[in-house]
This record gives structure tokens, sequence and C-alpha cells, in this order.
């Protein structure tokens, strides 16, 4: 059965993270930067998304398994989000101070929630 608690709480996350950016961002930043930083937003969040596919997908499966995705999925979603900041700076001439910034911010705050999310479902896991 699949968790929808970890969805909804980036999903709250991300609505906190921009309610607390946009005004600065739309009073101060030139349009680059707000193009930049929305790019760095989706990224961010695309990513914790498939690192929480990842998961829901093997937790209950052995444990060579689970580290298998899990790690290798970290590796390969830092391998594709390094590819795609390159992309979008060399490629498509995005504002690296916006992109960077935004993207290093969510990465953050979504990496302690999947780290705590993760957690929590160990703990289930160990109590059953």
């Amino acid at each position: 059965m699949v968790d929808w608690s970890f969805p909804k709480k980036i999903l709250l996350a991300l609505f906190a993270i921009v309610l607390l950016g946009a005004y600065p961002l739309v009073k101060y930043g030139s349009s680059d930067v707000v193009h930049a930083s929305i790019i760095g937003v989706i990224l961010a969040t695309a990513n914790v998304l498939f690192g929480y596919a990842t998961i829901e997908y093997s937790f209950d499966k052995s444990a060579t398994t689970f580290l298998k995705f899990v790690l290798g999925g970290m590796g390969l979603r830092l391998l594709v989000l390094g590819l795609m900041i390159a992309l979008f700076i060399e490629g498509f001439h995005v504002h690296v101070g916006g992109l960077v910034w935004s993207m290093g911010i969510c990465y953050v705050v979504f990496l302690v929630l999947e780290i705590l999310f993760l957690q929590r479902k160990v703990s289930i896991k160990q109590q059953q």
C-alpha cells in the first residue's frame, strides 16, 4: 500500500517555500531570476518525488534490492540533476544564481523530509 503522507508533506513544504520566496523574488528579482528559480524548484521537486517512488517500490523488498534501488537511485538522480543543471545553464543560458539557490533550498528541505519519512517507515516496519 502506498503511503501518501510524504507527497502531501512535499506539497505543503513547496507551498511554504513559494509563499516565503514569492514576494522578495518578484519584487527584487528580474524575470530571468524568477524563471530560473521556478526551474530550480521544479527540478528539486521532481528529484524528491523520484526518490519517494524508489523508496515506496523497494521498501518491502530484500535489503539488497532496497539498497540497490535507493543508493543507485540516489546516484542516478544526482547525475541527472547535474546534467539538467548543465543543460539549463549552458544550453538555455538560465540565470545561475536563481537556479542554484532555489534548487538548493528546496533540495535541503526535501532531503530532510525524505530522511524523516524513511526513518518513520523503518521504525514502523521494526515494530511489526
